[in-house]
């Protein structure tokens, strides 16, 4: 890992993500977790602000980034909330099948290298009625603004921490054999449309 990555990129990535537009969707998904949550991609801590905390038994927060994994777990102090911190990968989860009720993953699916074996993961360890929560963004609609994102994406990634601006989210999600049972959409306001086209809603188990 250079420099840039472990020094300046997780104080970028915990500002940027804190923006109000950002703020606003996670304060759409976060409080309808319930149950044992596992968050993929806890990053710095942003969502814990926005839990319900009457409705949560546990919560466990999975990141690669140690770097942001401190951040995260000073948010959680300063919360008083109680959150199991795991170091890994959305690859390769190492906790029991049939275990959460709610996964959330906001602003993460961008950064997993490979998506659909982190979604495989994901289904593993929720329960058969458990429901994953998301919030990304992602592809365009329209082909003018899609277009840019393609060109622009290997660049954006470089400096980013990996994050892609041209994956079909929910697309993807239905392709790992999880079901969209509910979908929203709209371009972030006062965000560039390259990277503020979001997706939010809810994936269940396809019986």
């Amino acid at each position: 890992m250079n420099l840039y990555d472990k020094y300046v990129l997780p104080h970028l990535l915990n500002c940027s993500c804190n923006t109000k537009p950002f703020v606003l969707q996670r304060e759409k998904v976060i409080p309808l977790a319930k149950g044992k949550v596992l968050e993929v991609g806890i990053g710095s801590g942003l969502n814990l602000p926005f839990y319900e905390k009457g409705n949560i038994e546990e919560i466990w927060g999975l990141d690669p980034s140690e770097e942001l994994l401190l951040m995260a777990k000073k948010k959680a102090k300063t919360e008083h909330m109680d959150v199991q911190f795991l170091n890994a990968s959305a690859e390769s989860i190492e906790l029991d099948d049939n275990f959460f009720d709610t996964v959330i993953v906001t602003y993460t699916m961008c950064t997993i290298s490979n998506l659909n074996q982190a979604l495989s993961e994901m289904k593993r360890v929720m329960k058969t009625d458990g429901r994953l929560i998301f919030c990304e963004h992602g592809a365009s609609p329209e082909q003018e603004v899609f277009t840019w994102q393609n060109r622009m994406n290997n660049v954006w990634s470089k400096i980013s921490g990996g994050c892609n601006i041209n994956k079909d989210i929910p697309s993807i999600i239905e392709s790992s054999g999880l079901v969209v049972s509910q979908l929203e959409t709209m371009y972030l306001p006062k965000t560039p449309k390259m990277l503020g086209y979001n997706y939010w809603g809810f994936a269940v188990l396809n019986d």
